[in-house]
């Protein structure tokens, strides 16, 4: 296993269920979802803490940056002539 330098986590919206979901496949199981993206990043950190303890992922760095990149679709209306 190559060292786990950094995480990137994707947070999607899915406008069904009204909220944001995190996933990501630098670490496996993570799978987050919440109601905004301020109340999504601790349950995020929180759950990867989790994971690199129960995957026995290890690392010389004393922490590992988690970047969090948040995908919306936002939509314009086209004006009609």
């Amino acid at each position: 296993m190559k060292p786990l330098l950094s995480i990137i986590v994707h947070a999607r919206w899915d406008d069904e269920a009204k909220v944001w979901v995190a996933t990501s496949g630098d670490i496996d199981g993570l799978s987050v979802e919440a109601e905004t993206v301020e109340v999504l990043e601790p349950k995020i950190t929180a759950a990867i803490a989790d994971l690199i303890e129960l995957n026995g992922i290890v690392s010389d760095l004393s922490e590992i940056p988690v970047y969090i990149m948040t995908e919306q679709v936002s939509r314009v209306a086209i004006p009609q002539h």
